[in-house]
């Protein structure tokens, strides 16, 4: 057994099962499954009475990152000695002192694209960091490649730092460099010329059979697709902001090809031409797939197999994540039948053992039905499904933005604007339009055309050059930002965060505010940079509705989301009463939600006219109309 331990805290939770006597081990007479059963009931209650453990909360250091264990039994990479399929056999992981998985195994068929699910926190990036961490070992012979940090910044084109990327490739040209200098030496003897000369031609032949030559189109087809222009491909990799390195780092691991690409949530920086393209080029992907994503649209067009985490254990199903929600409801289904068979078989039985027990005739029937009784394994409902929402059964987490007073219009009318951050080049021209009470829009169109900025004019950050921004003088906005980590303290709890923005309240009302967005019991106690993404984001949800606005401009809110935390914004936003503009690309949550689509590219800002009649949502049409134009 091989174990990769980051820190271990000697003298703390020690397992008294495994301590010996001097007399030997003692087995011991406690039931664990009863045991276990009852800690989880008593955790549950002093959930709902609201109590907590402080030593279970941990504490935020942003210098030091938490331990990562690792125990793995073996891996394989199928039969043959160098065969590209994965298959790691009885692993468990904990991170933060958390368990994410136990005694569980990962099989991985080369050439298949799987899609990996859970609720927020579950672990799932965690298990894609094990694995390209190299904690859980793999074959030497298979590459693997993790998209989850950007690129860092230099002078390096965009280009050429994608072709860095292929490692094999820049080694061989070095290599050719350098033996063509030696080569053209006076001094260089017949011997050592014969030697350079063989091993420059096993440098050709390997870059033909890598299409060398071939890299500068590929890598160029690549950033053309995820949105880069000829001189963004030509422009520094340090002129680049966040969203856009994400892409470049993208855009690396399409053009090396790995065994295993391993993609966390990579439509999070795209725009809808982009994740159309992408869709597109991850159908054709001729190796292993490993992508985490929450865009159901996204998981359809491109799984093949979904991987389910919950509970620390793994479940694998077959098709696309519609076959997934449809094969996982069947099941769920036919385990509630089979329980409530075996509870009515139980209760028939009980019931006649009570009635009959001591009537003389039948006592003896009686004491029978009693040993079959006993025999019967212990009864266990079904697990709750941490994916219900998802399946239509029904979910736990419910958003609400209180339904504001209302304003007489206009509420925000903008005329004729024009902006830019340089005099040169102008982001918007030309652009007008009005927001209103019953406003549910959608803003759509390529990165770069100037979407975020359109929200920075409406909520009054920038100032346009030209034209008229006006506001109702009561009017009141919330902002969920892409980048809203920035409107957290992250060393202070969520709890914390909302007492400073609306002091005066009792800590119960701001956990229950908390609650209603999923962050329950120590979670809301907790500092907030120990949370997942999606836990910030719902501490900013719960911000939001506190400050009871008129409108919400919400930039790509579901970025961070499990399935059914999306599911519950879109419900709350269509039910609130108020106006309501949203940057996302996430066709299915738009299309839940918005009436109507303003798309913004080349400097203005257009509305886009679905066909009426048709069954599809404007969204879905809008999304249809770029195939059509690509193709």
């Amino acid at each position: 057994m091989s174990q990769n331990v980051a820190s271990l805290d000697v003298g703390r939770n020690v397992d008294l099962r495994h301590v010996q006597s001097s007399s030997g081990p003692k087995a011991t007479t406690v039931d664990q499954r009863k045991l276990r059963a009852a800690e989880k009931k008593l955790a549950e209650k002093n959930a709902k009475r609201g109590l907590y453990d402080p030593d279970a909360i941990p504490v935020w250091n942003p210098d030091v990152k938490p331990a990562l264990i690792v125990n793995q039994m073996k891996a394989s990479g199928g039969a043959g000695s160098l065969s590209k399929d994965i298959k790691i056999e009885n692993f468990d992981i904990a991170f933060a002192g958390k368990k994410i998985l136990q005694s569980a195994t990962l099989t991985l068929n080369h050439g298949r694209r799987y899609g990996l699910v859970g609720k927020n926190g579950i672990g799932k990036s965690t298990l894609l960091r094990a694995v390209a961490h190299k904690e859980l070992q793999l074959p030497a012979h298979i590459r693997v490649l993790h998209v989850e940090q950007e690129m860092a910044g230099d002078d390096t084109p965009a280009l050429d730092s994608v072709m860095k990327a292929d490692v094999e490739r820049t080694s061989l040209l070095e290599e050719e460099k350098t033996l063509s200098a030696k080569l053209s030496k006076t001094s260089t003897t017949t011997e050592d010329a014969e030697k350079f000369s063989k091993r420059l031609k096993e440098v050709y032949q390997r870059m033909e059979e890598i299409e060398a030559d071939k890299a500068e189109s590929k890598a160029s087809a690549i950033l053309n697709g995820l949105g880069f222009t000829p001189e963004q491909q030509r422009a520094p990799t340090r002129t680049f902001s966040g969203g856009w390195r994400m892409r470049l780092a993208l855009a690396s691991a399409l053009f090396c090809k790995p065994d295993l690409l391993l993609a966390d949530e990579v439509t999070n920086y795209l725009d809808f031409p982009a994740v159309v393209w992408l869709e597109r080029y991850f159908q054709k992907w001729p190796a292993t797939l490993l992508v985490v994503s929450h865009d159901r649209s996204f998981l359809d067009a491109v799984s093949t197999d979904i991987l389910h985490l919950h509970d620390g254990a793994l479940d694998y199903y077959r098709g696309n994540f519609s076959v997934f929600v449809g094969t996982k409801s069947e099941r769920r289904r036919n385990q509630i039948r089979e329980y409530e068979a075996q509870l009515q078989y139980r209760n028939h039985l009980q019931a006649f053992i009570d009635r009959w027990r001591y009537n003389a005739k039948r006592a003896a029937q009686a004491q029978s039905k009693i040993k079959i009784l006993e025999k019967l394994p212990p009864l266990e409902a079904p697990p709750k499904d941490d994916m219900e929402g998802i399946a239509g059964e029904g979910q736990d987490i419910f958003f609400r933005f209180p339904d504001p007073e209302k304003l007489s219009p206009p509420i925000l009318q903008v005329d004729d604007i024009r902006f830019g951050y340089t005099a040169q080049r102008d982001i918007l021209n030309g652009v007008s339009f009005d927001l209103q009470m019953d406003s549910k829009i959608a803003v759509v169109g390529p990165n770069g055309a100037g979407k975020s900025t359109l929200i920075r004019l409406i909520t009054g950050e920038v100032t346009p050059q030209r034209g008229i921004v006006q506001r109702h003088g009561r009017l009141r906005m919330a902002l969920f930002s892409q980048h809203h980590v920035d409107q957290l303290e992250l060393g202070a709890s969520s709890v914390q965060f909302l007492q400073a923005k609306f002091p005066g309240m009792q800590e119960e009302e701001y956990r229950r505010v908390l609650g209603r967005y999923g962050l329950t019991g120590t979670t809301a106690l907790q500092p907030i940079g120990t949370l997942s993404g999606g836990q910030k984001s719902r501490a900013v949800f719960a911000w939001m509705a506190m400050s009871n606005p008129h409108v919400l401009i919400l930039d790509e809110p579901t970025n961070h989301l499990d399935m059914d935390s999306i599911d519950a914004l879109a419900s709350a936003l269509r039910e609130f009463r108020g106006g309501i503009a949203i940057v996302s690309h996430d066709e299915r949550f738009l299309d839940a939600v918005c009436n109507e689509v303003w798309v913004c590219n080349e400097g203005k800002l257009t509305r886009f006219e679905g066909k009426t009649g048709n069954q599809d949502g404007v969204v879905k049409q809008y999304k249809a109309s770029l195939m059509i134009d690509e193709v």
